[in-house]
């Protein structure tokens, strides 16, 4: 299963490859092209970015995927065409702010979660990391159909 570092242009694929199950980090704080490069090369990840230069990098060959300024669907069907994505077989494993991989939720984070997510018959899940607590309301439900279209779209 591919593993990704999206730049910081490319914030909402970064969320819905986490919302798909992939491994995602998320380029911050203005690291250099160097520094993300190198991160992929340690960790191995394939490194996202719209950034033209970043071409210049020997350290990017086989690495960095050069994505062109389009809408979210078109990267989407790039991307899935590239690495045969599978977008729901993982869908909302993991994290969608901090890519931790989700768990079935305990007292403690039942306890925290909000009002909404206790109307559900659906079993909650929460980030070990950062303790948000996830549940199928109408957010997973928009980024759900989006997915679903986006595998339909793939076959």
């Amino acid at each position: 299963m591919p593993r990704f570092l999206c730049d910081e242009m490319l914030g909402r694929l970064c969320r819905y490859l986490r919302a798909a199950g992939y491994d995602t980090q998320f380029a911050r704080n203005g690291a250099s092209d160097a520094e993300l490069l190198r991160q992929c090369h340690a960790e191995g990840r394939h490194f996202l970015t719209q950034d033209t230069l970043v071409r210049e990098h020997k350290a990017a060959r086989g690495i960095a995927l050069i994505l062109p300024h389009v809408p979210l669907d078109q990267l989407a069907a790039l991307l899935g065409a590239h690495f045969q994505l599978d977008w729901l077989s993982h869908a909302f494993t993991r994290c969608l702010v901090d890519n931790t991989p989700l768990a079935a939720v305990d007292d403690a984070a039942l306890a925290r979660a909000p009002q909404d997510a206790h109307r559900h018959d659906e079993p909650l899940c929460h980030c070990p990391a950062c303790g948000r607590v996830y549940w199928r309301g109408s957010h997973y439900k928009r980024m759900r159909a989006k997915l679903n279209a986006w595998q339909k779209n793939q076959a």
